[in-house]
């Protein structure tokens, strides 16, 4: 039987897959499915990977229970134009992904209002209105994965800034002589910390793959079983996370960090050189003891965050 109570639909798009859900009023997710993101094609065959995601949510029974639709992606966003540039998705550059979402049959039929975040704001929506930013008036919330995306909580409430790229921090620089990043700077603290970053270090070093699994989650399990190589690579990520964090709290006055995504299911493997090397960094008085937490909400945080937007 259908709901009679208002859902949310929510749309996470990555760089590895797309994702779709109805949402309810507590952040619970209904008809969740995923299908992979064809990054390297052009702009319309990752849209229709979007748009075949929104027809399996249409086609529930509880799609007339949808009050608005939420879309979380990779950025840059542009808020205003409704568009979005994800630099691990080329073929989308200032691709108009509100109007395309918006004119799908079953949503423009209903007249939805489509809200569209970047992927790190819609994890920092998520963590402080479900999880583990829970009740922080001032927090970073950080998705490290195959990329890094970051979202900010000031004043007790979720800060996009005007274009949506607030707390974008994957691509401030932490090395100033760095290695070119796709974004067009250098030294992006994305290409020192992010899975693929750890990946690419441990292989460079002499990192052998087990079975031929060269991913991150392959080198956390090196690390876990005490193999130096990748230790190293995941303590290198880890020291530009810290970085990052550290200048941010200086800059914002942080009370509280979340950081999720793919990478931090490393545990200890990513947490504790975390620690250590936060301590080297966030050295102003204001900084000490800043309250760094694993996110709870795993790899769902980017759909109930999107739906977050609709509330």
């Amino acid at each position: 039987m259908p709901l009679t109570a208002p859902l949310f639909a929510a749309v996470d798009i990555g760089g590895t897959k797309i994702a779709g859900a109805l949402v309810d009023q507590a952040g619970r997710l209904r008809h969740r499915l995923q299908l992979p993101t064809p990054a390297d094609q052009p702009a319309a065959a990752v849209f229709a990977v979007v748009h075949a995601v929104l027809d399996r949510l249409a086609d529930t029974p509880d799609w007339a229970a949808v009050t608005a639709l939420g879309i979380g992606s990779a950025g840059p966003v542009d808020l205003v134009g409704g568009t979005v540039s994800p630099v691990n998705i080329p073929g989308w550059r200032g691709f108009p992904l509100v109007a395309e979402v918006a004119a799908h049959p079953a949503v423009a039929a209903r007249a939805l209002p489509v809200r569209l975040a970047g992927d790190g704001v819609a994890m920092a929506a998520a963590e402080h209105w479900q999880g583990a930013a829970r009740g922080a008036a001032n927090a970073l919330c950080l998705v490290v994965s195959t990329g890094v995306g970051a979202g900010l909580v000031l004043d007790g409430a979720v800060r996009p800034g005007p274009s949506g790229n607030a707390g974008h921090l994957g691509h401030i620089t932490v090395d100033l002589d760095g290695e070119p990043c796709p974004c067009g700077s250098r030294g992006c603290l994305e290409g020192l910390a992010s899975g693929t970053a750890i990946a690419r270090r441990a292989l460079a070093d002499g990192w052998r793959p087990p079975g031929g699994d060269r991913t991150a989650r392959a080198v956390a399990a090196s690390a876990a079983a005490g193999d130096p190589v990748a230790l190293a690579a995941f303590d290198r990520s880890a020291q530009a996370l810290a970085a990052g964090i550290a200048a941010t709290a200086a800059l914002v006055d942080l009370d509280r960090v979340v950081v999720g995504g793919g990478v931090a299911t490393a545990g200890d493997v990513l947490f504790s050189p975390l620690a250590r090397h936060l301590d080297r960094y966030a050295t102003l008085s204001y900084l000490r003891g800043l309250d760094v937490r694993r996110a709870e909400l795993g790899t769902d945080a980017g759909l109930i965050g999107a739906a977050a937007l609709c509330r």
